[in-house]
């Protein structure tokens, strides 16, 4: 077999240098804070890969986070799909933030076997390739998990989000970009953003993002434990996991 030359193998697509961001390019749609893109490879939260949020407990500003994205990806008439949220949203605070409500899809958690159906129900969305964006929570997801929803998110155009635990931190992953986030009121109220993987050189210093957040967040000067858009009006008529599939786009009829 001939030898390739190495400036041959580093200009492939499909190869990228430790020292850089990557050159092949996953379609990316802004994450609505500059410093956080600058710090993602594309300039922004990546489509056809999966990225996981590591957070615990519901209210961290995850939400807040991915908000503009979402409302981004809504305004082309995208679909935004909500699978197993650990609270409530409401309904008015995500209006009042300008998603447009008709655009979301709430799918429960079941009754039995709930991690595996919600788990089931995202790598469903994510092979319909109907979704803009789907974000789904997860606490026992394991690698094999991981991987499935990475392969459905790659053969598509969907931008992907599965929140887990910190405590997978250390867990090897596949995919394309991890995060981990914490509310920081020593911060001003501000969410650190530790990046733990992405295609390109280490980040070791801590981002710390300026989120909005609720009157009863900034009141109480400490993390609380829902955000604006949860524990309040719900979506009407949230779709069971076992429905996703059954749409004809392959989405719940909601």
């Amino acid at each position: 077999m001939d030898a390739v030359p190495l400036a041959t193998v580093l200009a492939r697509s499909d190869i990228w240098r430790g020292d850089r961001f990557a050159d092949a390019a996953l379609p990316a749609v802004a994450s609505g804070f500059a410093a956080l893109d600058r710090e993602l490879p594309g300039g922004g939260w990546p489509r056809g890969a999966l990225t996981e949020l590591l957070c615990d407990g519901g209210g961290q500003g995850e939400l807040s986070l991915l908000l503009p994205a979402c409302k981004q990806l809504c305004a082309d008439d995208g679909w935004l799909i909500l699978i197993a949220p650990p609270h409530p949203l409401h309904a008015g605070a995500l209006a009042a933030a300008g998603m447009p409500l008709e655009r979301l899809l709430v799918v429960e958690q079941g009754r039995d076997k709930k991690e595996l159906n919600a788990l089931w129900a995202a790598e469903q969305a994510l092979n319909s390739d109907a979704p803009a964006a789907v974000l789904c929570w997860s606490m026992q997801a394991d690698s094999k998990s991981v991987r499935r929803l990475q392969l459905a998110a790659a053969a598509g155009h969907t931008a992907a989000f599965l929140l887990r635990p910190t405590r997978a931190t250390h867990e090897s992953s596949s995919a394309v970009l991890r995060l981990r986030v914490q509310a920081q009121a020593e911060h001003g109220g501000t969410l650190a953003v530790d990046i733990l993987k992405r295609r390109g050189p280490p980040l070791t210093a801590s981002l710390h993002l300026e989120l909005p957040r609720p009157a009863a967040w900034k009141s109480h000067g400490r993390p609380h434990h829902t955000t604006s858009f949860t524990h309040g009006t719900p979506l009407a008529r949230p779709a069971s996991a076992a429905t996703v599939a059954r749409h004809p786009s392959g989405l719940a009829a909601g």
